[in-house]
């Protein structure tokens, strides 16, 4: 059962303490706090949802922009291998997404009442994670994906590598984003 003096599991029989852990943690509600939030927690917890999405959309602009520039270059030569070659153009854009799922998970979650200094922190965090990775890997991906399809009008045998490195570059992002996920939670 659940101990009145603390909250928590009674000591006892194994089973019992395992099934009362269940019970404990994830069946209660957490407590929300009915005091005000203040203004330097709201404010940090808005900045952490702005700056995931312009961090984030930055990266995704440059991606684009570098990318598309090596793609028309790349067309110009080869235009039957542009279609095939939009691919690090769409891997840019999808950060900017990142940016955007994590800004709205961070903005809904501030309210007039309980929201913590502890809550800020941890969206503004999340909020830098998402963005700065999103931006670095943006930025990886527009040089990769500008020099990748010219090499590929080139020689197509590169395409296989090209991809893969894009992979690599877009797994940036996508770490950002996970740790954004866990501290917009907390």
């Amino acid at each position: 059962g659940i101990n009145a003096e603390y909250g928590g599991p009674n000591p006892g029989h194994i089973y019992n303490n395992l099934f009362s852990f269940h019970i404990f943690f994830f069946t209660t509600k957490p407590r929300m706090s009915t005091d005000p939030t203040t203004a330097s927690a709201a404010f940090f917890g808005l900045a952490g949802s702005s700056s995931a999405l312009v961090f984030a959309c930055l990266g995704a602009a440059y991606g684009t922009a570098r990318a598309g520039v090596g793609v028309a270059s790349m067309g110009v030569s080869r235009p039957d291998l542009v279609m095939r070659s939009i691919i690090p153009v769409v891997m840019a854009g999808v950060i900017g997404i990142y940016g955007l799922i994590i800004a709205v998970i961070i903005a809904v979650t501030v309210t007039a009442q309980g929201y913590t200094p502890f809550r800020g922190f941890a969206a503004l965090g999340g909020g830098l994670s998402v963005g700065l990775a999103g931006l670095a890997a943006g930025m990886s991906i527009g040089i990769v994906g500008d020099t990748g399809v010219r090499c590929v009008a080139q020689q197509p045998k590169l395409f296989v590598g090209m991809i893969l490195i894009l992979i690599f570059a877009e797994a940036l992002a996508l770490y950002g984003l996970i740790v954004a996920l866990i501290l917009s939670v907390k």
